[in-house]
């Protein structure tokens, strides 16, 4: 890639205010997914309801994400990320002064989906400033803003170590004001803004049937991170922990497991896009789902070296990191005039992967098998299912919108 002609195409401040902006919301929104092992030892909560207060943040930011694509569509970018910052230091404040019994942690977990909602503002917000040929870094570029989950699984648990779960919350009303502050200087709204429209303008991309179909592989890659990157560390401390084994993994130490995996899913997203550019996004989304699918297969092994399952694990998110950085060098592709919506729409759908991931497949299978080896096993079925589906579409795609005289790179 020429750096020098990709900085001329866009804008730069506004790129690496939407790789900011997501950063710090993605930080937040997995905030009790980072601390899920401090917060359940206060409560003394079951594996199924473990699952479930991790995944609530997914849950409220698959909700909020659609509202939010549409917002930024008629506003702008720049006024919706403004509005998304100052609603998120409402339930940060409340997890830090208050969250007192687990009907408050639910309802905390909620409201840090509007940090989850970043997602439909920051990428329209870094999409509109590029031409199609650089559509999957730029993409990328914002997307590795979910490298914030990094930060909550690094620095959270430390934190929590010493001042106590609830300081965490106030930590990190900080970053997220110095953030604020240089989004209000450096964003700036694209010329290629489109036009308001009605409501029902917006709605009218469920008619299509790609929307559902980005929906779906959105789903695996983006909600597979979310939903792992929340669950990781209740994952690791069971069998690896020090109250599995003598001589076991403290919480900082899975801490810092989890952070590992979470860099490689982050890091490599805009690898994703930069690749996807170049051999095309379909071509290379086709690989990376093949690879998430033996990945997860391997995991169900349970190795018994933390090590080997580091790397499964590990190589499995940057898979998954990869594709969603894929994923997005597509959708702007076929959606280049609905992309605020329609990001706000695939974007929910990953949100929703991540609720389901936790609260459906892993949690409750491992409150009824005793062992995480079914939940796995299921996960890895369905990339199973999903790599034969997305085959199959992609083959439909290349005979319509993704020919060779469209100009765009499939």
């Amino acid at each position: 890639m020429d750096v020098k002609s990709f900085r001329k195409a866009g804008h730069t401040p506004s790129l690496l205010s939407a790789f900011l902006y997501f950063d710090v919301s993605f930080m937040i929104w997995v905030l009790c997914g980072a601390m899920a092992l401090y917060i359940t030892k206060d409560f003394g909560l079951t594996d199924a309801q473990k699952a479930t207060m991790v995944a609530l943040p997914s849950l409220g930011g698959a909700i909020l994400r659609i509202p939010m694509g549409i917002l930024a569509d008629r506003i702008g970018c720049k006024k919706t990320g403004i509005i998304g910052m100052l609603i998120t230091i409402i339930p940060l404040l409340w997890g830090w002064l208050g969250g007192s019994n687990l009907d408050q942690v639910h309802a905390i977990g909620l409201l840090l989906g509007i940090a989850g909602a970043s997602f439909g503002v920051a990428l329209p917000l870094a999409s509109r400033w590029y031409p199609p040929q650089y559509q999957g870094i730029a993409m990328g570029i914002a997307g590795a803003g979910n490298s914030g989950t990094a930060i909550a699984t690094f620095f959270g648990p430390k934190i929590a170590e010493t001042y106590g779960w609830h300081a965490v919350f106030g930590f990190a009303i900080i970053p997220l004001v110095l953030i604020l502050i240089s989004f209000l200087f450096m964003a700036k709204d694209s010329p290629n803004q489109p036009a308001p429209k009605k409501l029902g303008d917006y709605l009218s991309v469920f008619r299509y049937g790609d929307t559902w179909w980005f929906c779906l592989f959105y789903a695996l890659t983006f909600g597979g991170f979310s939903g792992l990157a929340n669950y990781f560390s209740i994952f690791f401390y069971d069998i690896y922990g020090d109250k599995a084994m003598a001589g076991g993994l403290t919480k900082v130490e899975v801490g810092y497991l989890v952070t590992i995996t979470v860099i490689a899913g982050s890091f490599f997203r805009p690898i994703g896009g930069y690749i996807a550019d170049k051999m095309g996004g379909m071509k290379f989304l086709q690989i990376l789902f093949a690879c998430v699918t033996v990945f997860a297969f391997l995991v169900t092994t349970m190795p018994s070296s933390f090590v080997t399952m580091l790397l499964y694990t590990s190589v499995m998110m940057a898979c998954l990191g990869m594709g969603n950085g894929s994923v997005f060098q597509i959708v702007p592709q076929r959606f280049q005039s609905e992309i605020g919506v329609v990001t706000g729409i695939v974007g929910a759908a990953g949100g929703f992967g991540g609720f389901l991931l936790p609260n459906y497949i892993l949690g409750p299978l491992k409150q009824a098998t005793g062992t995480h080896v079914a939940g796995f096993m299921t996960l890895a079925s369905i990339a199973l299912v999903v790599t034969l589906v997305f085959y199959a579409v992609s083959r439909s795609w290349r005979k319509s919108w993704a020919t060779a005289e469209s100009g765009v790179n499939f």
